[in-house]
Formats: structure tokens, C-alpha cells, sequence
């Protein structure tokens, strides 16, 4: 990945939009923008965040809004995509392949996150699609590189 690939990436994680904004692709970067902060209000994403990494999972599964909680991660990894998509330098036909793997992946873990315990541990509704999100990638970038492996 080139250097102005991954500085896209980067900020897209920090924040979907920012990449787009660096791509000057503003409309998209404004909808983006936009689609974070309704969607962040909406499932109460931040007030969860603080209450996971304290330790208080079920206090973090009950002020959770799950039915707004499972666009976000389709939305992130989609802002991720596009802002890596749009930036300068070359790119595999086949790049979108993690990002898809991880944005199915982690709603997957919206889904079973107020069930999902790890030895014994409740993980809860943001490290959940987290942990599981990242198995995504991987799955999408195995399967990226055996495609490229056999069809060259």
C-alpha cells in the first residue's frame, strides 16, 4: 500500500470522512460526515465506548441502540474502502475484499455482542464487532491473496 493509501486509511479509521476530505471528494466526505455522527447519536456510541472500556459491559449493552448500532460498521469500513480506493498510487482490483469481510463481519458481531463472552467475559457491544471485525480482515486478505495467487 502507498504511503498516500495508507495516510487515507488512517484517517478514515480516525474518522469515517476525513479521508475523503483529503481526497477532496467533499459531497462524499460531508454524507459521510453526516451518516457517523446520526448513526454515533442514535446508537449512543460514545457514552458505550466509555462504559466498555471501564469495564461496565452491561451497563454499555443496555444504553446500546443495536437496531442503529448495526449500520456502523457497514459505514466505516465502507469509508475506509473508498477513501484507499480514491487515493493516488496502485491498488489491487481485488483491495475491497478485507474491507467487505470486516463490515459483514462485524455486524455479525453487533449481532451476538450482548451474548459473546471470551473465557468467561462478557465483550459487549464495541469490542465485540472489534474482535471480530479483525478476523474479517484477515479473512478478506487471505482470500484476496489466493485469488491474485491463482488466477496469475
Amino acid at each position: 500500500m502507498s504511503k498516500d493509501k495508507l495516510e487515507k486509511l488512517l484517517w478514515s479509521i480516525a474518522l469515517p470522512g476525513f479521508g475523503q476530505i483529503l481526497n477532496q471528494r467533499y459531497i462524499k466526505a460531508f454524507l459521510f460526515i453526516f451518516l457517523e455522527f446520526l448513526i454515533n447519536v442514535q446508537a449512543n456510541i460514545n457514552d458505550v465506548i466509555i462504559l466498555s472500556f471501564h469495564g461496565k459491559t452491561q451497563s454499555a449493552i443496555n444504553q446500546t441502540d443495536f437496531q442503529w448500532l448495526m449500520f456502523y460498521p457497514c459505514l466505516y469500513f465502507f469509508t475506509m474502502w473508498d477513501a484507499v480506493k480514491d487515493a493516488k498510487g496502485e491498488s489491487s482490483p481485488l483491495m475491497f475484499l478485507p474491507f467487505v469481510f470486516a463490515a459483514y463481519l462485524s455486524t455479525v458481531g453487533v449481532v451476538y455482542s450482548s451474548k459473546l463472552t471470551i473465557l468467561g467475559i462478557l465483550v459487549g457491544p464495541i469490542f465485540s464487532p472489534i474482535l471480530i471485525g479483525i478476523l474479517g480482515i484477515l479473512v478478506g486478505i487471505i482470500l484476496m491473496r489466493f485469488i491474485q495467487k491463482t488466477t496469475n
